[in-house]
């Protein structure tokens, strides 16, 4: 599954212009007063303000290629404050076969870099920010998360783990829609409880998948595929 746009609301609008464009160096292709597109690999990152006095923040993870967790490790440490947990700043996770690192932008957004073994994109050349493949995961917070996980399979997104109340992953290791429970805690984020915040998103060959409420699922656009 691959997510083609990724279309999430901020209160600091600004901020994260200075920051994807001028910090990390993302290409932006688009920009005017409300928002703002960067290209994260091959997804498309839309940033629009909000004005409803709320301060919207996500969780998504940025695919890298498997074999680059150390230099994109030291590369981000140039740019921003990698997050610690028990005084380690990266973990791997056996049951995914990833190896990841978190740090937050001016909005709060949780933001990761994964490298999954499993997906055999190793690389040579040294690691730089064109080796940012796409953006592989996105957190959906819901009020209950299995009448969420079979809304999102009736659109033809499988389980990619099995069901769970806390967290389940849903679609592949190119695009996952990380189904959360209000409140939990998100893993290396420094104790910050999972909250609803609108977001849309583009999935090829389904179409645009809208959530504006928790617990709602919407899809606006059916490809026919």
């Amino acid at each position: 599954m691959k997510f083609e746009q990724i279309t999430l609301w901020t209160s600091r609008l600004e901020a994260l212009y200075s920051f994807y464009k001028e910090q990390l160096g993302f290409p932006v292709l688009d920009r005017n007063e409300q928002s703002f597109t960067a290209a994260i690999g091959s997804t498309q990152l839309t940033f629009r303000g909000t004005t409803d006095h709320t301060d919207p923040f996500y969780h998504f993870a940025i695919n890298i290629p498997e074999n680059k967790l150390a230099e994109a490790k030291s590369w981000l440490k140039g740019k921003v404050a990698l997050i610690e947990e028990q005084g380690r700043d990266e973990v791997f996770f056996t049951s995914w076969d990833a190896g990841a690192v978190y740090f937050t932008d001016p909005a709060g957004n949780i933001i990761e870099f994964i490298a999954r073994h499993q997906l055999k994109n190793s690389t040579e050349h040294p690691f730089a920010l064109s080796d940012c493949i796409e953006i592989s995961e996105l957190g959906i917070i819901t009020a209950e998360v299995i009448p969420a996980v079979r809304e999102l399979n009736a659109l033809g997104i499988p389980n990619w783990r099995e069901d769970s109340e806390g967290l389940t992953p849903v679609g592949d290791e190119h695009g996952l829609f990380i189904v959360v429970k209000q409140a939990r805690e998100w893993y290396f984020s420094g104790g910050r409880q999972a909250q609803f915040y609108p977001a849309e998103v583009v999935v090829a060959s389904i179409g645009r998948i809208e959530f504006p409420h928790i617990s709602q699922i919407h899809l606006l656009h059916n490809l026919g595929c």
